[in-house]
């Protein structure tokens, strides 16, 4: 593996005064999601320690780990790779976030509660700011602080943890479908309609709302594969 400039700068420097091991397997696994790190791409212990100012071997174990995480691919005598984007990871992926959030978000609308609707339009804010400037990055930064503070808001942080670690293959759906031209604008209308929902109280039309967006990955997927087979397992 040779790292690209890309790549590289991608990997954040280690903090010596925090634990090293999930700042390593953090940093790694970020650059998987946002395919800093591409599908099928050869991994190297020793070039990943060099970009990151460690030894090997928490490297090594950061490997194994996001193998576990279905990931990164170990095949022994031919080396490491980023995992493919396996289709059917990524449709049992959807099929948990879709049974959590929708049931969070029908107690979120129950609650009305006005300090989550103003947390949430602080969100939808920035959204806008970043669907307007173009801000990929931000956009899915805001996106996730967005379903974020659902789960925070209702006290269920731990259905927030188990969607956190399924989504890893979906979420790297999610980073190739943002380009798309009029996408974030679209996402953006989507939470509008959800926050709306929610504002009035609604649980059935939040629910629909909610799942109609989260199923937005169907058609994406579709259109990824016929423009991008090789990507994907």
């Amino acid at each position: 593996m040779a790292l690209t400039d890309r790549q590289s700068t991608s990997l954040l420097a280690i903090d010596p005064k925090l634990p090293m091991a999930p700042q390593i397997y953090g940093n790694i696994r970020q650059s998987i999601l946002n395919l800093r790190l591409a599908p099928k791409q050869a991994l190297s212990e020793k070039e990943l320690a060099l970009m990151l100012g460690v030894s090997r071997t928490p490297v090594r174990e950061a490997l194994i780990k996001l193998a576990e995480d279905g990931l990164v691919d170990i095949f022994p005598q031919r080396g490491t790779f980023v995992a493919p984007i396996r289709v059917s990871e990524v449709l049992e992926a959807q099929f948990i976030r879709e049974a959590l959030e929708v049931s969070v978000v029908a107690r979120v609308a129950e609650l009305s509660d006005p300090a989550i609707s103003a947390r949430l339009r602080e969100s939808l804010a920035r959204q806008k700011r970043a669907a307007d400037n173009g801000d990929l990055d931000g956009f899915l930064a805001e996106d996730e602080n967005f379903h974020f503070i659902l789960s925070v808001s209702v006290n269920l942080t731990r259905a927030w943890k188990v969607i956190q670690n399924v989504k890893g293959q979906l979420d790297r759906v999610r980073v190739l479908s943002l380009p798309e031209p009029g996408h974030l604008t679209e996402l953006y209308e989507q939470h509008m309609a959800i926050v709306t929902a929610i504002e009035s109280g609604n649980a059935k039309v939040a629910k629909k709302h909610m799942a109609k967006h989260l199923q937005q990955v169907f058609r994406t997927i579709d259109s990824l594969l016929a423009k991008r087979p090789e990507i994907f397992d």
